[in-house]
C-alpha cells in the first residue's frame, strides 16, 4: 500500500472518530460549564416547583380549599380583591379564553381566583366568569405561597395536575402565547398517561 493510500485511510478513520466523538465531547463541556440557554420554548417564567398546601374557604359552598382540589387538572390561578375592577377582570377575561382555545382539553384546566382580602365579588362578576372556583385565602398561608415580582395581583399562576406551583405569566401577558404554553403542557401530560 503506497504512503498516499495509507495516509487517506488514516485521514479517513481520524475524521469518522471526530465526527462519532464530537457530540460526546460538547455535551460533556456544555454540563461542566453548566450553559443554560437564553432562549426557553415556554413563554411563562418557570418557577421553583413545589406543592401548594395552604387552605382557604370555597366561597360557592364554604367547604376548605385544600390542595387535592389543584389534583387531576391544570389550574390557572389569580390573586386579587374581591372587588375585581380593571385589570382584575382582564385576568378573569384571558383565563377563560385560554381555557377555551384547548377545545377538546378545556376541561383539563381549571381556573382558580384567590380572594386575598374580606371583599366578596357581586353576582355580574361571578355570572360572567362563572366556572371559576372562588376561593377566600385572606390571611392564609395560602397566600404567601405565590412569589411575584412588583405585586402577586399582577400575574396568572399555573398549578400542574399534581398540586405543585410551577409558572407565572407577567403583567398584561400575551394570551397567545400563553395558549401555546398550555398546549404544550396538556400535550406533554397527555404522554405521561
Amino acid at each position: 500500500m503506497s504512503n498516499e493510500k495509507l495516509l487517506r485511510s488514516r485521514l479517513k478513520l481520524i475524521l469518522m472518530m471526530v465526527a462519532i466523538l464530537s457530540p460526546i465531547v460538547i455535551s460533556s463541556i456544555l454540563h461542566r460549564t453548566n450553559f443554560r440557554p437564553d432562549h426557553t420554548v415556554n413563554y411563562g417564567e418557570l418557577l421553583e416547583v413545589r406543592p401548594l398546601q395552604g387552605t382557604g374557604t370555597n366561597l360557592q359552598d364554604n367547604t376548605i380549599f385544600r390542595d387535592r382540589q389543584l389534583k387531576g387538572v391544570w389550574n390557572l390561578l389569580i390573586v386579587d380583591s374581591g372587588n375585581c375592577e380593571g385589570y382584575c377582570q382582564e385576568k378573569l377575561y384571558t383565563m377563560r379564553q385560554v381555557r377555551l382555545a384547548q377545545n377538546v382539553d378545556k376541561d383539563k384546566v381549571q381556573r382558580i381566583w384567590l380572594i386575598n382580602d374580606n371583599a366578596k365579588p357581586n353576582q355580574e362578576i361571578t355570572d360572567k366568569y362563572k366556572g371559576t372556583r372562588l376561593v377566600l385565602a385572606e390571611g392564609s398561608d395560602l397566600l404567601k405561597e405565590f412569589p411575584f415580582v412588583d405585586r402577586q395581583e399582577d400575574h396568572i399562576y399555573v398549578v400542574d395536575p399534581m398540586g405543585n406551583l410551577m409558572m407565572r405569566y407577567p403583567k398584561n401577558a400575551d394570551p397567545k402565547k400563553m395558549i401555546d404554553d398550555l398546549k404544550r403542557l396538556l400535550k406533554l401530560s397527555h404522554l405521561d398517561h
